[in-house]
C-alpha cells in the first residue's frame, strides 16, 4: 500500500485571507458587547484588518514571492497579489462609505462589516485559484455574503426583492458553473488548470471533444453572470437599484475584478490553445455587451440604473481586450479593472453623499443646480463622469486608449470600430450628469448634506487616483505588466 503524502500547506501565503477572516469574525463576537453610539469601533477594526493585508500583500509583491500550496490548488503570484490589493482597496473604500450611510439608514450593524470582509476573502481566494474548485469556493463565498448583503435594508420592500432575485439567478447560474467543472472532470480526469491546459494540448478543437465544448460553454455562462454579460445581465439593474448604495458600489467593482481575475487565469491558463473556437463567441458577447449595455443607459433617468447599464457596457470593452489577446491586451485589462474600480467608487460616493434616509434622490433631475450648491461633490462628479466616458487625460481615457490598441494590434479591426463607436454614445449620459449640475435650475431643495470625515476620505482617494492615473500612467502599466509576467509563461 502506497503512503499517503499530506499536501503542503504554506498558511504563510494564505496570511491576507486568514487574518481578514480572523477581523471578520472579532467584529462579529465584538459587536455583540459594544452599545449602538460606539459601532464605529467595528468599522476601524475592519479598516485595520485590511490594511495590514495590503501592507503584507504588497511586502510579498515586492520580493517577487512565486509559489503554490495545497497541492498545487492554490498559486501566489504578482498577478494575485495585484488583484489581491484591489479587492483590499475596494473593501477599504467601501467601508469609509458605508460608516455614515448605514447609521443614516438604520441598520448598523457589525454583521454588515462582517459580511463586507467574507465577500473580500472569497475574491481573493478567487484569484489564487488554480484549481477549479478553488474558484468554486471563492465564488460561493463572495456570492452567499453578497446575497445577503444586497437585502440588508431589511424593511426595504425593493432591497429584499433584489436579494432574492440575485440569489435566485445566482443560484442558478452557479449550478451551470459546478456542472462544467464536472464536464471538465469527466473530459480531462482533472480540476487543475496546468493539467487541464496540458490534456487540451492534443485537442485539436473543441468540436472533437463534445464534453469539453459542453463545459467550456457552462463555465462561460457562470462567469458570465458576474460579469454581467448580456444576455446574463438580467439581474443588474434591479439588483443596483434595490441594493443598499454602498454595496452596490462595492458590486459594481469587486464582483466584477474577482470573476475577471478567474475568468483571465482559466481561459488563458487551461483553454488558450483552444483560442480560434471561444475567440469568435466572445467577439459577439463583448459586441452584445457593450451595445445593450450603453444604448440602455442613455433613456435612464435613475442614477443607479444608468450606472447598472454602464457597468455592462464596460464589461463589453473589457472583453475585447480578452478576445483579441496577448500581453498588452491582459496589461490593458488589469490597468482598467484598476482605474475602473475607482472611478465607480467614487461615483456611488457621490451618490451617497448626495442622498439621506428615505429620500435617496438618485433621479437624475434631483442633481439639477448642485453644482453651484456643492462645488467640491460637482467637481468630484465630473472627473468620474468624464472618466467613465473615456475623456484624455483621465484614468477611463488610457484604459480604453490601450484596450482598442490592443485589439488594433491582434487584428480585430472590426471589434475596435464598434467598440469606438459605443464609447461615443456613452458620452451622452456622461456628460448628461453634468450638464444637469451646472445648466440646469433645482427643482427641488435637497437640503444639507453630510460631509461625514470617512466618506470626504474616500472621496478624496477615488478624486487624486482617477486624476493621477490618467495624467501619470506609466507606473500603473509597468505593475500590470508585471503581474502578467509568470501568467503569460
Amino acid at each position: 500500500m502506497e503512503p499517503i503524502i499530506p499536501p503542503i500547506l504554506n498558511l504563510k501565503i494564505l496570511f491576507p485571507e486568514l487574518l481578514i477572516t480572523a477581523t471578520a469574525l472579532v467584529i462579529l463576537l465584538y459587536d455583540l458587547i459594544l452599545s449602538e453610539d460606539k459601532k464605529t469601533t467595528l468599522a476601524c477594526l475592519g479598516l485595520l484588518g485590511l490594511a495590514v493585508s495590503l501592507v503584507y500583500s504588497i511586502i510579498m509583491w515586492k520580493t517577487g514571492v512565486s509559489t503554490y500550496a495545497f497541492n498545487r490548488m492554490i498559486v501566489v503570484d504578482k498577478f494575485t497579489l495585484l488583484f489581491n490589493s484591489l479587492f483590499i482597496v475596494a473593501s477599504f473604500i467601501t467601508i469609509l462609505i458605508s460608516i455614515n450611510y448605514i447609521k443614516e439608514e438604520g441598520v448598523n450593524y457589525g454583521e454588515y462589516y462582517t459580511l463586507v470582509l467574507l465577500s473580500t476573502v472569497g475574491m481573493m481566494l478567487m484569484a489564487k485559484a488554480n484549481d477549479l474548485m478553488i474558484v468554486f469556493l471563492g465564488l460561493e463565498t463572495l456570492s452567499v455574503s453578497i446575497y445577503v448583503l444586497v437585502g440588508f435594508l431589511r424593511t426595504n420592500l425593493k432591497s429584499n426583492e433584489s436579494s432574492l432575485k440575485y440569489f435566485l439567478l445566482g443560484a442558478f447560474s452557479s449550478a451551470f458553473f459546478l456542472y462544467g467543472i464536472a464536464l471538465i472532470y469527466g473530459a480531462t480526469g482533472t480540476t487543475r488548470l496546468p493539467d487541464i491546459a496540458r490534456f487540451i494540448e492534443n485537442t485539436p478543437s473543441l468540436l472533437s471533444n463534445p464534453l469539453l465544448l459542453a463545459a467550456v460553454g457552462l463555465l462561460l455562462v457562470g462567469f458570465g453572470f458576474k460579469i454581467a454579460l448580456v444576455p446574463f445581465h438580467m439581474w443588474t439593474p434591479d439588483v443596483y437599484e434595490g441594493a443598499p448604495t454602498s454595496i452596490t458600489a462595492f458590486m459594481s467593482v469587486g464582483v466584477k475584478a474577482a470573476a475577471f481575475s478567474a475568468f483571465l487565469r482559466v481561459f488563458l491558463t487551461s483553454f488558450s490553445t483552444l483560442r480560434a473556437d471561444w475567440a469568435m463567441i466572445l467577439w459577439i458577447l463583448s459586441v452584445l455587451t457593450m451595445s445593450l449595455g450603453n444604448l440602455v443607459a442613455l433613456v435612464q433617468e435613475n442614477i443607479k440604473r444608468m450606472l447598472a447599464y454602464s457597468s455592462i457596457a464596460h464589461a463589453g470593452y473589457i472583453l475585447v481586450a480578452v478576445t483579441a489577446g496577448g500581453d498588452l491586451a491582459i496589461t490593458s485589462i488589469i490597468y482598467y479593472l484598476m482605474s475602473y474600480t475607482l472611478m465607480n467608487l467614487g461615483a456611488f460616493t457621490v451618490v451617497i453623499l448626495y442622498g439621506k434616509r428615505g429620500e435617496e434622490n438618485i433621479h437624475l433631475s434631483d442633481y439639477a443646480g448642485a453644482g453651484f450648491k456643492y462645488p467640491f461633490l460637482s467637481a468630484a462628479m465630473a472627473v468620474f463622469m468624464f472618466s467613465l466616458a473615456g475623456i484624455p487625460p483621465l484614468a477611463g481615457f488610457i484604459g480604453k486608449f490601450y484596450i482598442f490598441s490592443a485589439a488594433v494590434k491582434q487584428g480585430f479591426i472590426w471589434l475596435t470600430i464598434i467598440s469606438v463607436l459605443n464609447s461615443l454614445v456613452a458620452v451622452y449620459y456622461y456628460l448628461r450628469v453634468t450638464v444637469i449640475m451646472y445648466m440646469k435650475e433645482p427643482i427641488k431643495d435637497v437640503g444639507e448634506l453630510s460631509f461625514s470625515i470617512p466618506i470626504v476620505i474616500a472621496l478624496l482617494i477615488t478624486t487624486f487616483f482617477t486624476l493621477h492615473m490618467g495624467i501619470l500612467p506609466s507606473d500603473y502599466l509597468n505593475i500590470a505588466k508585471q503581474s502578467i509576467a509568470m501568467l503569460l509563461l
